[in-house]
């Protein structure tokens, strides 16, 4: 741990926020908070999605204004209209979704507005320097020249960390930082926190990693359903007790029980020598009713196999098949076959923001809820309320803008959508990323009951955890193929990570 909890209770508050409220439309999303973050310290907001964690963020961080009460930094009261407002008072966010432009270079992005210039032209060499200067002090591997719209998310996480470094902000909000990192980016993200607090800045970390918190943070506030449950010295909490203060209950366990498909149980996706982007000479089945994992590091190919598979990418050779039906000429074909695809980013490929929940679900099979050109809402609503019903997503209504919702019911509605399809495959592609410990169980739930529906699914994710836990068999990718096939007692962290790596060395200090 950073600092000890005695010391940090000791220090002036950097921010205060006093019984702050903040309501969108009817719902309350907080409910006269108080709370008090220590100069230099690291102090973590948990809470289940839609607890008000990013709510009470965005208002420290100018994005949102209260409806009630007062925001204080350094003892003064400050009325913060905008992030930029907030920047000239030394707050930067780092945000849980990656905000860049894709047409600029690394070392642009995260210069942005802050480029060293003369006589009216942005200085090159002078950027260059600058950049790597901060990438290295951070001890990121990240070249500047690469185009940003290039980037894969973990890689535009880090443009969001070195961004917020370079503004020199005292006060340092992050969203989720790792949620889109592997482990080894973990760790460097992590050290780059001690030394942000060691350095006297202060940290307040929204995370639904509880090791994470546990690790970093000095006290962790406890958020549900808008109202501050707790605030405690982390010294004296385990994630069980941070669980059941989020939850109102105690989680008995973290993964449903593994039913093993039938001895018999048919291929229902069959990949043979598939080369594609990003991926060499893939080979593999999934049976109706199993869960096959796919592990690998950040850039490994598994979201490259998964895209290729559902024809968001075109393969070079080989196939995919489904049913008989030859996969991968394009996602619209792919889902006609049965096969649907939960994508990486919900933000990015999954779903229309600023659009509907119910349009958002219904959007794969307008086709079959139309009559002469015209979608029958009835029809609609129906259809859409069966699947809200089951994937239990919660929020501002089925006319409610899917933004609104919180990130765990957002992944829900894209859950919703591919049950609508009527699938036998599904493709899940990071699942449950950015996604609290309560949503995230909903959704394991979720995916073991349409294992146990006889669906195949192959999950792809970056927290072994969870694929130890939800896959019959596990496939781990390096450079593009696939290297390993783990089953059994042989299904361990280790394993993974030494075929990950193929280096048992480096997984000694990372396992």
């Amino acid at each position: 741990m950073v600092s000890e909890p005695g010391v940090a209770a000791e220090r002036a508050a950097h921010v205060e926020l006093v019984r702050v409220s903040k309501r969108f439309g009817r719902a309350r999303a907080l409910d006269g908070v108080s709370l008090s973050v220590a100069h230099g310290s690291i102090h973590a907001l948990v809470g289940e999605n839609g607890a008000g964690k990013s709510t009470l963020g965005k208002i420290v961080a100018g994005e949102y204004i209260a409806d009630e009460g007062e925001l204080l930094l350094n003892g003064t009261p400050v009325s913060l209209h905008s992030p930029r407002a907030a920047l000239e008072y030394g707050i930067a966010t780092i945000a849980q979704e990656p905000s860049i432009v894709p047409h600029l270079s690394v070392a642009e992005n995260v210069l942005l507005g802050a480029e060293p210039s003369g006589g009216g032209f942005v200085r090159r060499r002078a950027l260059a320097r600058s950049y790597d200067a901060l990438a290295e002090s951070v001890g990121f591997d990240l070249p500047g020249s690469l185009l940003a719209g290039r980037l894969r998310i973990a890689e535009q996480q880090q443009v969001e960390i070195l961004r917020a470094l370079s503004r020199d902000a005292q006060l340092i909000i992050m969203d989720e930082p790792s949620a889109a990192l592997t482990g080894p980016d973990s760790a460097k993200l992590h050290r780059v926190i001690r030394q942000l607090a060691d350095g006297g800045k202060t940290v307040l970390l929204i995370s639904h990693f509880l090791r994470e918190v546990l690790d970093l943070a000095a006290k962790v506030t406890v958020l549900r359903d808008g109202r501050l449950i707790a605030t405690s010295d982390t010294s004296g909490a385990t994630e069980a007790s941070l669980v059941e203060a989020m939850l109102g209950r105690p989680l008995t366990a973290a993964f449903p029980r593994k039913q093993p498909p039938r001895a018999d149980a048919p291929v229902v996706l069959s990949v043979r020598s598939l080369t594609a982007p990003g991926v060499v000479d893939a080979s593999l089945d999934v049976r109706a009713g199993e869960v096959v994992g796919l592990a690998g590091l950040v850039g490994a190919g598994r979201t490259e196999l998964a895209r290729a598979i559902f024809g968001t990418s075109r393969a070079t050779a080989g196939e995919a098949v489904h049913e008989g039906r030859r996969l991968g000429h394009s996602p619209r074909r792919s889902l006609r076959a049965g096969v649907a695809m939960i994508p990486e980013s919900r933000t990015d490929e999954g779903l229309i923001m600023m659009r509907s929940v119910l349009e958002n679900v219904s959007l794969a099979r307008l086709g079959s809820l139309c009559r002469a050109g015209l979608v029958r809402r009835g029809a609609e609503r129906e259809a859409a309320g069966r699947v809200l019903a089951r994937c239990d997503v919660r929020g501002g209504g089925r006319a409610a803008a899917v933004r609104t919702l919180s990130g765990g019911n957002q992944q829900k509605v894209l859950f919703a959508r591919t049950l609508l399809c009527e699938p036998s495959v599904v493709l899940a592609d990071e699942p449950t990323r950015g996604v609290d410990v309560g949503a995230k169980r909903a959704i394991y739930d979720l995916l073991a009951a349409l294992a146990g529906e006889g669906l195949g699914v192959l999950l792809i994710s970056s927290e072994l955890e969870e694929i130890i836990g939800l896959s019959h068999r596990v496939l781990v990718m390096r450079g593009g193929r696939i290297v390993a096939e783990l089953t059994g007692d042989e299904l361990t962290e280790r394993a993974i990570l030494t075929a990950a790596f193929a280096d048992t060395q480096h997984v000694e200090t990372v396992a």
